[in-house]
């Protein structure tokens, strides 16, 4: 009997016929049609050049070359299962420091209930935020994965554009001024900066401010109205939109890692996380959740 005429689909398959016994109970648990078993059970005993089951009433019963080639498969089995028990372990579960540089209007409005979650999901995964408007290298490993609104992100990182962040112009609910608040001069190249610099006379400018959570707090004190993210503005109620979202002003959110990063199993878990979370949350960020209150 040679034994090296067998691929291993033929052992599991004389296997499956000695232990269950019936060409249709051994179709089940091979998941193939029953006539398949008949075909390649006929093949393999011709391959061979002996019989290895007779028939014993209603069963198959092995003969002693059928149940030579059984213990076979159940060796080989036995390895192949074992193999993969151990190469499963030898996956890196996520585990060690992330950190990731965002701004403060996205972590303080949007994304510290993110974090929360994928903490719960990945608890030996330690985040480690940086809050800065402008972006840090990446590239110098300044911070492993950078979640930013922007339409241009570098060539150098690698990820995936998941959310448009809408803009739009509010007012607090009490206040009666027409004046503006804007962002600073250190945020000129921002669209909606731009717009209110060449459409807003300076006299009615009365305040500025680099954050733009800094230009909530104004906008909600009453200093003045001003263009603010959906996901801030809408989640505030003491402030009121006065308009439908400006796509003029909307930006893309980008979750970004530098290339060489991508394939670490921490920094793939939290970005797989987070594109799944903002994906969930696009209401809020597109400015089609409605308002508080």
């Amino acid at each position: 009997m040679d034994l090296d005429r067998l691929a291993w689909d033929d052992l599991r398959l004389v296997g499956a016929v000695a232990e269950t016994g019936t060409l249709p109970a051994a179709a089940d648990r091979l998941h193939v049609a029953h006539s398949t078993v008949f075909r390649r059970l006929r093949q393999i005993e011709a391959a061979m050049g002996c019989a290895l089951f007779e028939r014993g009433g209603a069963r198959l019963v092995p003969t002693s070359a059928g149940e030579e080639i059984a213990a076979v498969a159940r060796t080989v089995a036995e390895a192949v299962d074992a193999a993969a028990l151990r190469f499963a372990g030898r996956e890196p579960l996520p585990s060690g420091d992330v950190r990731v540089t965002t701004n403060d209007s996205l972590l303080v409005h949007f994304l510290t209930p993110l974090f929360a979650g994928f903490r719960r999901h990945c608890p030996a995964v330690r985040l480690d935020v940086v809050l800065g408007n402008p972006a840090l290298n990446l590239s110098k490993r300044d911070a492993d994965v950078a979640i930013r609104a922007t339409d241009r992100p570098p060539d150098t990182l690698v990820g995936r554009k998941s959310a448009r962040i809408a803009w739009a112009l509010y007012k607090g609910r009490t206040g009666t001024t027409e004046d503006f608040v804007s962002l600073g001069d250190a945020m000129g190249g921002m669209a909606v900066v731009r717009h209110v610099a060449l459409t807003i006379p300076p006299e009615r400018i009365g305040y500025r401010v680099n954050t733009v959570l800094g230009l909530a707090e104004a906008v909600e004190a009453g200093l003045g109205r001003g263009y603010l993210p959906c996901f801030v503005g809408d989640a505030r109620a003491s402030l009121r939109r006065l308009g439908d979202p400006d796509e003029r002003f909307a930006t893309d959110l980008w979750l970004l890692t530098h290339a060489d990063l991508r394939h670490v199993p921490r920094v793939r878990a939290l970005m797989d996380y987070l594109a799944e979370r903002v994906a969930a949350e696009r209401p809020l960020l597109e400015g089609e959740r409605p308002q508080p209150g």
